[in-house]
């Protein structure tokens, strides 16, 4: 599968590594163009590719991993999505800390930035650091937590990072998930481990409704 980024930095970078290990092809962009991404992606190798941000969006799966300040102008200067999945890698930090979304989500406001994007929450509550490493550990994985309103997208989310090698885990919508996940949050830093196999939801969600919007 081709998966395309929306940026090029550390976040990423990261995912492309795991995801190339896995067989995936990684269709990098940037605000700047793709002759920037040249270096990067003779450092990849052939499963890498550069393209413009326009290009990286009509992949299948998209991850969005810009800096916060610029997520706006990113997903503005995007045309229409049309059931792409997007996986929110964001944190929504601005310089005076944190921000705050009431009972919103960082999430809810890309969803709405994006139009026909399936929007799912994921990878941003764990430290890029700890997320480079083996995930697996003897007969434990890495906990990978994921929110979404779309149950068919989360589920592919899901597929995508256990087949990387993580333990992923549903906790439900983006409004409550998302909200769990979000930096400074009950689950933000933490690096947890689960048994393997192990379930994939939250029992306390399993009842949560989730939005059907495929």
């Amino acid at each position: 599968m081709k998966i395309g980024t929306l940026g090029a930095g550390l976040v990423a970078q990261s995912f492309a590594l795991k995801a190339m290990a896995a067989g995936h092809e990684i269709v990098f962009s940037n605000r700047r163009g793709p002759e920037t991404l040249t270096g990067l992606v003779g450092e990849f190798g052939p499963q890498a590719h550069a393209a413009t941000l326009e290009e990286a969006a009509r992949q299948e799966i998209v991850l969005l991993a810009v800096p916060w300040a610029n997520v706006e102008d990113t997903l503005n200067s995007l045309p229409a999505w049309h059931g792409q999945i997007l996986i929110d890698a964001t944190n929504a930090l601005t310089e005076g800390g944190a921000e705050d979304f009431g009972q919103d989500s960082s999430s809810e406001m890309i969803a709405r930035l994006a139009p026909g994007a399936r929007v799912v929450k994921a990878m941003n509550a764990m430290f890029m650091e700890n997320f480079r490493k083996d995930p697996v550990i003897g007969d434990l994985r890495r906990a990978m937590f994921i929110s979404g309103n779309d149950r068919s997208a989360a589920s592919d989310v899901a597929d995508l990072f256990e087949d990387l090698g993580f333990a992923p885990v549903l906790l439900g919508s983006l409004a409550r998930g998302g909200r769990m996940q979000a930096v400074g949050a009950t689950l933000a830093g933490h690096d947890l481990f689960l048994p393997w196999p192990a379930p994939r939801s939250f029992p306390a969600f399993n009842g949560e409704p989730a939005e059907e919007t495929a």
